[in-house]
Formats: structure tokens, sequence, C-alpha cells
């Protein structure tokens, strides 16, 4: 891996022959998505065109499954959706795999969310189940947060008390989670998952959960290579996935570490990158 990665469109030159891809994985949030929340333009004919060509398209997202299937219910059949930073694996509305958190460990993240809470920290706890995420703050500034990401949500009395699968705690904090929150969750990190999934946001999930771990079991289940893989990140959540391909893109806006880890630098989600990209590599013209 270089250490300084290649722009794309700067200093990649195509291939001749176009590459072998079978299988391309984007995240969303600061990378498929502009910064307005907006699906690409074009995305639905380079879809189609994938599917022509037998590739498969995977969003891999922090997001939940039932936000996600509603995002692509247009080319949702025969889909892979990695859910929930990777703990949560779904096609065509079957699980495919799944990584729990142990119920025991979501109530100590939930009850360290309320003590940051009665200490002043602007944060809540998202706790995500198969079926629904849980929330106890109902005020509108948080829940307007939470419905970007969760169309399936309820409000509850007590988190720890709901009566679902837990795959993960999400929290939300509206000042920078790096600087307040996600210190508060060090204690976790020994023996789980404790990722910064956004500028506020940060996930606790069981410490073998990630959305590399769920992209190398699917790639194992279709028998396709990482040299036959092309991945999309942005963020700190993406860092793993991005190790499972050859055709590794940091978008240009993305996290420093992120840029570090990646083969390849993509233009930003702001310019449409995912798309430009895959025009490129795999030779579909836009």
């Amino acid at each position: 891996m270089p250490a300084t990665p290649a722009s794309l469109l700067e200093t990649l030159v195509p291939p001749a022959v176009p590459a072998d891809i079978r299988l391309v994985v984007t995240d969303m949030d600061g990378t498929l998505l502009d910064d307005a929340k907006r699906m690409p333009d074009g995305l639905w004919p380079v879809l189609a065109e994938l599917r022509r060509r037998g590739v498969l398209f995977s969003p891999a997202s922090g997001r939940q499954y039932a936000t996600l299937a509603r995002q692509f219910a247009e080319v949702a059949e025969g889909m892979v959706f990695i859910a929930e930073n990777g703990t949560y694996v779904v096609r065509d509305g079957v699980e495919l795999g799944s990584d729990p958190l142990e119920r025991s460990v979501a109530a100590s993240v939930a009850r360290t969310v309320r003590r940051l809470a009665a200490d002043g920290v602007d944060v809540g706890a998202v706790v995500c189940g198969k079926r629904s995420a849980y929330v106890e703050r109902a005020d509108e500034a948080f829940l307007a947060e939470v419905r970007k990401y969760y169309v399936e949500h309820r409000v509850v009395e007590d988190v720890t008390a709901v009566e679902d699968e837990v795959i993960k705690v999400a929290l939300f904090d509206f000042g920078p989670v790096e600087r307040t929150t996600a210190p508060a969750l060090e204690a976790f990190a020994a023996t789980h998952q404790v990722v910064v999934s956004g500028e506020h946001w940060v996930d606790v999930m069981n410490g073998t959960a990630s959305k590399g771990a769920a992209l190398r079991g699917l790639q194992r289940e279709l028998g396709i290579t990482p040299a036959q893989t092309m991945v999309f990140g942005d963020y700190l959540n993406d860092l793993e996935m991005l190790d499972a391909a050859d055709w590794s893109f940091a978008m240009s806006n993305a996290h420093p570490e992120v840029v570090r880890r990646a083969r390849h630098l993509a233009p930003s989600n702001n310019d449409n990158g995912v798309l430009r990209t895959i025009s490129r590599v795999v030779g579909i013209p836009l």
C-alpha cells in the first residue's frame, strides 16, 4: 500500500481493459451521498449497468437496514445491505449474518450516556435492534438527527428494557464526538468496537463487528476476491473494509486516517466521486 494514495482522476490511467470488478461496496454519508444527503445524479443507470454485467453493488453504512432498503427501494432486489456498521447484513429481507451486542453491554453504554447528559453533555443514545431503533430522548432536535438514519425508531421510557435483539448502540453528540463522548467510552474499547462514524456519531458494537468483517464474510460466500472488490469510504468506521479491497478509495474529503489507509483517492462526495470512479475503472459511461 502506498504511503500517499494516488488520485484516481489525476494519476491513474484507465486500464486498457476495464478492471474485473465483481463487487462494489460504498459507504453512504460523506461518500455516496453529497453533504445535503442526496443520491448522486446518474446513480440508477449505473446500478442497472452494473447489474447487467453481473457486478453486485452493496451499500455499507452505519444506517439502519430499513433506512437503506427504503433509499434503494427501486433497485433493492438482490442487493446486499451491510447495515449498522456491519452488524446486520441482509439480502431480499433475509438475514445473511449479524453480530449482536450483549444486552448487558448495551445497558451499560446507555447508562454512561445518561451520566454524560446529567453532566451537561448534549448527547443521546440510540439502541439499535433488528426490528427498530430505540431512544429515550424525545426533543425534536435530537429526533431530527435520528430520523436521518433510522426510519424505524421508537421513543421508550427505558432503552435498557427493549424486547429486541440489539446489534449496536449509536451515540449522537451535538458537539465534536471525538472530544467528549468518545473518550467517555474508553472503558468499552478494551473488549468491544468503539468506532467514530462521523463528526457527531460514535458506535459501540461487539468486538468482532465491523464493516470489514461483514465484507470479508460476503466475499467468502460469493467467491469474490479482494482484487475483484472496489470499496469507497470517508470515515473511521470504513477503515477495515478498505483493507478488504485492492481497489480501495478514500474520498478526497475523507478523514486523514482514511486517506492514509486507502490505496487511491476519489473525488469528493460533492463531486460525484463514487460514480466517476466506477465509470473510470469499470468502463461505464456517465
